[in-house]
């Protein structure tokens, strides 16, 4: 029997970083209110009304409403202006309850705006402008949908044109819910809470440089204080986080460059226990987390200057599966809090879409069935092997780490069947009308010191 290997080339880095994901679509408009820095666009939020995808992400001067259409486009459907509409309009923030969207602003002279969507696939509509001792910036929100609760983050209350205080923590019934009612504020210890995620009463908060704390608020009016975690490894602006639908991993980044991704154990004290760091690394300038969402497997990323990122939650340290940089200027080395700022990973259809500060609204895939139920491969493999006569053979890459690598199947008598580039991806899944019998497979790529390696799988057709 001769072994003979199939010559491939190898391909050398790319500027733009692509791994497992594809773009299907992506939205901007030049026209908009921008500032010296070209920002035009802030956070967004998915949402699913009568079995259809949508989407929202804030601009300078409103709220961009689109379907998320079948063959995989953004349709533009509506638009709501901002009450504060400006290039200095740089932080709205949405959710959704039964079929309203939420918004709000933390700049200028905003107010909680409530948008009615049951009008769907067809228009949208401004039903409250809320303005008063309750109601003005506000930095973040989120709705316990479950309990009709809505939290708003860092209000400023503006009454006939001037601010007053800023509370750090505000909760409403949602009983009306265009007529929210105040049932608390607080906590009167905190200088603010940045953000939360709410799940059963149990509300996670983030409080920047106070670090988490963890309240039970089954009576919404007297919350319980259940647990906190003050002090931590690369401790900065504790900014943003997400539990798993399992409740026992927490990840929350802090947005402060340089600083990486915390995975954190949670146990059934609420006690919240870092025990890896993850993330983009370093290079001309301290990269910076922004915002995640997560499941029990793989942590979605939106990462200042280097867009969307996705990481494998089993192994440890989490290790990076899928990436779409979705900034490329040159002066991202200048600053770092350009680019991604929003994600949302929760559609039905497994579709993700990322907001850019810059270039507006992307719409991603990412087969995340395929690394969830897959395990985690240390070299270079190919399965299943034994295969069976005219089924398919998946090639991956160790521990999805490498992309961008040439392969080619042969027979025993050195006869090539197939050969190909995986194309930005870390996988190939390859469907073959093999005989029964022995094959090898040649994979050719570089490793990260741009040195040229092959590995050879052996592989047998039953």
């Amino acid at each position: 029997m001769r072994f003979i290997f199939v010559f491939c080339l190898c391909f050398s880095g790319f500027a733009q970083e692509i791994k497992n994901v594809q773009l299907l679509d992506k939205w901007s408009e030049d026209t908009l209110l921008t500032n010296s820095s070209n920002v035009r666009y802030s956070s967004c939020w998915g949402f699913e009304y009568q079995d259809r995808e949508y989407a929202v992400i804030g601009s300078t001067e409103g709220a961009h409403f689109f379907e998320l259409t079948s063959d995989n486009e953004l349709r533009l459907i509506g638009f709501v202006k901002g009450r504060f509409s400006s290039s200095l309009a740089i932080t709205r923030e949405y959710k959704f309850y039964q079929h309203y969207i939420y918004a709000v602003c933390d700049e200028g002279p905003s107010s909680l705006q409530i948008i009615d969507v049951s009008t769907l696939p067809d228009s949208v509509s401004l039903v409250a402008d809320i303005q008063n001792n309750l109601f003005g910036k506000t930095h973040n929100l989120f709705i316990d949908t479950s309990e009709a609760l809505l939290y708003m983050c860092m209000v400023t209350p503006i009454v006939a044109g001037i601010n007053l205080s800023m509370v750090p923590l505000r909760l409403f019934s949602l009983a009306d819910p265009i007529n929210p009612t105040l049932l608390w504020q607080g906590p009167n210890d905190l200088q603010e809470v940045h953000d939360l995620y709410v799940r059963d009463n149990i509300a996670l908060l983030n409080c920047g440089y106070d670090g988490i704390r963890v309240y039970d608020f089954s009576s919404p009016t007297a919350p319980i204080y259940l647990n906190g975690l003050s002090f931590y490894n690369q401790q900065g602006y504790n900014h943003q986080g997400w539990l798993s639908p399992d409740k026992s991993t927490y990840v929350f980044t802090d947005e402060t460059q340089g600083l990486a991704i915390k995975k954190c154990v949670v146990s059934n004290n609420w006690t919240i226990s870092p025990t890896h760091y993850f993330g983009v690394q370093d290079g001309p300038v301290a990269m910076t987390a922004h915002n995640v969402q997560i499941s029990n497997e793989l942590a979605f990323v939106s990462y200042y200057n280097a867009g969307l990122r996705i990481y494998d939650l089993r192994m440890n340290p989490p290790a990076e599966v899928g990436a779409y940089d979705t900034y490329l200027l040159p002066d991202a080395q200048n600053f770092t809090m350009w680019g991604a700022w929003g994600v949302y990973a929760l559609y039905s259809s497994k579709r993700v879409i990322i907001s850019d500060r810059n270039n507006g609204l992307f719409l991603f895939d990412f087969d995340r069935d395929f690394f969830q139920n897959q395990s985690d491969p240390s070299l270079f493999i190919a399965y299943p092997n034994p295969a069976s006569k005219g089924g398919s053979i998946v090639i991956r890459s160790p521990n999805d780490a490498i992309t961008n690598f040439n392969y080619a199947v042969f027979d025993t008598r050195g006869k090539v069947i197939e050969k190909g580039f995986s194309g930005y991806q870390s996988f190939v899944d390859l469907s073959l009308d093999l005989a029964a019998g022995v094959y090898f497979i040649d994979v050719c790529y570089e490793n990260s010191l741009s040195e040229e390696k092959r590995s050879t799988i052996k592989i047998e057709v039953l």
